[in-house]
């Protein structure tokens, strides 16, 4: 922790949304507890947690609008066993190898405002924790690719769109590949911090494989 972040949390103190632990947004004791997701996926859609749950809610809400860049280091070490997880069956039944990982893009608008993009964090997170791991495995499990799937259209967010023709609507072309030879006939793991009605997932498949991806899974916090 450097100075600047000593003072700060002097002035402004950082607890658990959950527990109230200090110098953590959220503890990995109250992630780990928290609920698991029950409500129901499309199978290649894979949820960790149940974003109702009012700790996951705000610590989501942190990271996307609060700046609290480093739960995106908590939320990518579960994330990361999921992955490894679903992998290990995948390489073996469906060969889904040397997989690209790619976090859902923001529009250019609402990355100025914000300035980042919470499921790029996670990627980023995810990308270290797997670089660790290398020791015991020599092969790393996927490879992190930016700027290849972007979000070209600016659009109303999904949670306030009740039906579902409309955030189908909302959502039609927002997505572009910027360079199809770079995911052509690759497998892909898409990485987000929330599934609210999957539509964003299922455009961005939609995108990919129209131009040239091969199979496509996704790996989001909560649901």
């Amino acid at each position: 922790m450097n100075f600047l972040d000593t003072i700060l949390n002097i002035i402004f103190p950082v607890n658990c949304v959950s527990c109230k632990k200090r110098d953590v947004d959220l503890c990995i004791d109250c992630l780990s507890d928290s609920p698991k997701v029950e409500r129901e996926c499309v199978e290649w859609i894979f949820p960790l947690f149940d974003y109702r749950h009012p700790p996951m809610k705000k610590s989501i809400w942190l990271l996307k609008y609060k700046n609290r860049k480093k739960l995106a280091k908590i939320f990518a070490d579960v994330l990361y066993g999921k992955i490894i997880e679903e992998l290990s069956e995948l390489s073996q039944m469906k060969n889904f190898r040397e997989p690209l990982l790619i976090p859902i893009p923001l529009s250019s608008k609402r990355y100025q405002e914000r300035g980042y993009n919470q499921a790029e964090l996670i990627c980023d997170k995810l990308v270290e924790i797997d670089a660790k791991n290398i020791k015991n495995n020599p092969e790393k499990n996927f490879t992190l690719v930016k700027n290849v799937l972007i979000k070209t259209k600016e659009t109303k967010h999904q949670a306030n769109i009740k039906d579902r023709r409309e955030r189908l609507k909302n959502l039609t072309d927002s997505f572009s590949v910027r360079n199809k030879d770079v995911i052509k006939n690759k497998n892909i793991i898409l990485i987000d911090d929330v599934t609210t009605t999957g539509t964003t997932l299922e455009e961005a498949c939609k995108t990919l494989k129209q131009s040239g991806a091969k199979k496509i899974i996704a790996f989001t916090v909560a649901h």
